[in-house]
């Protein structure tokens, strides 16, 4: 069977990070971007305006009247050019250069990986504050419905996180054949030492979800629960969370993990279900990798 691979913190397209590519082509914004970055700041918060979350339906999301879908869009067109692709792309090529090593070791790898999505991580924090109106606090992430149990959902969802994904696997082995789609790169830098395997942890297990769940749910979703149907918004935030990760061969994986992780913060309106569930996926397949 397809065994699962981690969800990727830095896409690429060969397995290589460190070296350092000066024949990437520099990103290039058109002037409808640049004249829509400069309000994606304040874009990237919205908030909503209803105190309660409403318990009818599966959905306990709160509406949000304010803004349209287009300045939410922007705000993640500014995120994902401006900040994600940059520092996954370039994060460590740069500081290839800036320590003159052509190739890092894969100790110094794992250390500046961490380094980078700290990073990121304080970026979008500082966004979702950006002291202009309408705004969205952290805290609006992690307001607990009383009527339902996180717990519960965290249990339930994992459960079927992984029925999902091993079925996928199964018919993907049945329909092109047992592929071995486990990351070499993420494999060297686990078995090189305790301080690289300490930092791989905190990055696949702790910081990278807490990221991904608060741009990704947290922002993107609970924005589109606002303008349309909450079975729309996650699957539409489900593509975006997938294609965000830049692996054709993990895309279905992908989004069968962003369809599981919005649905349950439709659900609960607690973003701790989600991080929960998010973060045991990372770590089971992290610890897949590691013994393989």
């Amino acid at each position: 069977m397809t065994t699962i691979s981690l969800l990727n913190v830095f896409p690429t397209t060969n397995n290589n990070f460190s070296k350092p590519n000066h024949n990437k082509k520099q990103l290039l914004f058109n002037s409808n971007f640049l004249s829509s970055s400069s309000r994606a700041s304040s874009s990237f918060n919205c908030r909503s305006t209803k105190n309660e979350h409403t318990s009818e339906g599966f959905s306990v999301l709160k509406t949000n009247t304010q803004g349209d879908i287009g300045s939410v869009w922007s705000s993640m067109g500014f995120y994902m050019f401006s900040i994600h692709i940059p520092l996954s792309f370039g994060g460590l090529s740069a500081a290839a250069n800036i320590l003159h090593q052509p190739v890092l070791d894969p100790q110094t790898e794992a250390l500046l990986i961490l380094g980078i999505q700290i990073l990121e991580l304080i970026i979008v924090l500082l966004l979702l504050k950006y002291p202009q109106e309408p705004r969205y606090n952290l805290s609006d992430f992690f307001n607990a419905n009383k009527e339902r149990s996180g717990l519960l959902a965290s249990v339930l969802g994992f459960g079927f996180l992984l029925s999902l994904v091993f079925a996928a696997s199964y018919f993907a082995d049945s329909l092109m054949g047992p592929k071995d789609v486990n990351n070499p790169f993420l494999k060297e830098i686990i078995s090189s030492g305790s301080s690289s395997t300490a930092a791989c942890v905190l990055v696949y297990c702790f910081v990278t979800p807490f990221l991904e769940e608060v741009v990704y749910r947290g922002f993107l979703l609970t924005s589109l629960c606002s303008k349309m149907k909450w079975q729309k918004a996650v699957i539409i935030s489900s593509i975006a969370f997938s294609a965000a990760h830049f692996s054709a061969d993990n895309f279905i994986q992908l989004f069968i993990v962003g369809f599981v992780l919005g649905c349950s913060y439709c659900w609960t309106g607690n973003l701790t279900t989600s991080l929960a569930i998010h973060s045991l996926y990372n770590a089971l397949v992290l610890f897949s990798t590691f013994v393989s």
